[in-house]
């Protein structure tokens, strides 16, 4: 048995499973981790800042956008963790600080209201007018003090026809203005064009943007951050030219692309015994970059 300091490579947290046999190590690995790069952070602080706001009718608003499986929702959710459900001081009414939910995949007003009572977990009925729903949902969320609105997946605005598009969004901006709250958007390019079909709204919200990563010092420190999650008992220096290079292709700069190669390549090592990434272990997995799967999938839908 190693001492752990024999793992010097590693976080302190991931050290602790180095005695663990291989499959629990695995498993293990697969547990959620937060890692707070630059381009996270920077969007944490925003939406730190959006808390502070003091209420106005027209109350700031912001849009994190990027590519699909680029870390938007991972840092959103980080965020709402922060700020959990409690009870108030006297131990009689729960609060409810943020709450985040999802566009539908095909939105309307009254869908939206649903979204909203589902996450709270209240009751209602679908066959119910959107007033009435309407009514139930700004009820409830004056009586939770809530104080941020998170709509994740805005891009599926564009799902719908474009008058549902346009009451969706003054739904939105109701009730933003009616709470005096500030809403939070999340999704890709598409969610921004959604959002500049109501120039008001526009004006409103304010862009994040969660770009690809390139080959720079900030990726090369975002390797280097994930080794030290890595369950491997050998240096693999991943923030090293020629695997960072190969890691930025296979996953085409997508921070949850290059998370599941990574995932793929621990196991890989783990099983053949050898502990540690390099390229041939790299070209050697079952995995095609993310434009090339959309490709296949795209042939086989054509038949």
């Amino acid at each position: 048995m190693k001492d752990e300091s024999d793992y010097l490579h590693l976080d302190p947290s991931t050290r602790a499973q180095m005695d663990r046999p291989p499959d629990e190590r695995l498993l293990w690995l697969l547990e959620p981790r937060w890692i707070g790069y630059t381009g996270a952070q920077t969007a944490l602080s925003r939406l730190e800042a959006l808390m502070r706001h003091p209420p106005l009718h027209r109350m700031p608003n912001l849009l994190l956008v990027g590519p699909t499986n680029n870390g938007k929702t991972c840092i959103v959710q980080h965020f709402a963790e922060r700020y959990p459900a409690r009870l108030d001081p006297e131990g009689e009414r729960r609060r409810y600080p943020v709450i985040t939910l999802q566009m539908p995949p095909v939105p309307d007003e009254g869908r939206l209201y649903e979204e909203v009572l589902e996450h709270l977990q209240a009751p209602y009925r679908s066959r119910m007018p959107a007033a009435h729903k309407l009514a139930q949902v700004r009820l409830l969320l004056r009586h939770l003090k809530v104080k941020l609105l998170i709509v994740d997946e805005l891009h599926h605005l564009l799902a719908s026809r474009l008058e549902q598009q346009r009451i969706v969004l003054n739904t939105l901006k109701f009730l933003g203005n009616d709470l005096q709250i500030p809403l939070v958007g999340v999704g890709t390019a598409d969610a921004l064009r959604a959002i500049q079909t109501d120039p008001q709204l526009a004006n409103r919200f304010q862009p994040v943007a969660l770009p690809k990563w390139t080959l720079n010092e900030e990726y090369r420190k975002l390797l280097a951050s994930f080794e030290r999650l890595l369950p491997l008992r050998q240096p693999s220096y991943l923030h090293h030219p020629d695997l960072a290079t190969e890691l930025l292709a296979l996953s085409e700069g997508t921070i949850g692309d290059l998370a599941t190669v990574l995932n793929l390549a621990v196991e890989a090592a783990i099983r053949s015994g050898q502990e540690r990434i390099d390229r041939p272990l790299l070209r050697n997995l079952a995995w095609d970059p993310p434009s090339l799967q959309r490709r296949r999938a795209s042939a086989l839908a054509d038949g």
